[in-house]
């Protein structure tokens, strides 16, 4: 696989790590049983798609890059459809980690 397939899968991971955490929360402690379900499905898509992933790109920057992307859209989906709250100093830290991501990616991190 190349390097730039494999970046899209790791993109695809973290959109699934966003999907497994909103899961998570709407399951209400697991008392929900379909977003529990959905939590189990959205985790094991995500984490087989990262470890595709790895195949191709550097461990380290990789898990970054996933981490970063589940943080920043966990952060704005709760901000955008949980009530989560707002401020300066929250967009200020969500774009500065969106930012992290983006230079971890053009810094490449394939094999």
């Amino acid at each position: 696989m190349g390097d730039d397939m494999a970046w899209v899968i790791l993109v695809l991971a973290g959109l699934f790590e966003v999907a497994m955490a909103y899961s998570l929360k709407m399951s209400d402690g697991f008392s929900d049983l379909w977003w529990s379900l959905s939590f189990l499905v959205f985790a094991v898509l995500s984490f087989g798609l990262l470890a595709f992933a790895l195949k191709s790109l550097e461990v380290g920057t990789a898990y970054a890059v996933w981490t970063g992307i589940g943080a920043v859209g966990t952060a704005t989906v709760g901000i955008l459809l949980l009530g989560d709250s707002v401020s300066t100093m929250k967009v200020i830290s969500i774009l500065a980690i969106l930012a992290g991501v983006v230079g971890l990616n053009l810094a490449g991190g394939g094999h």
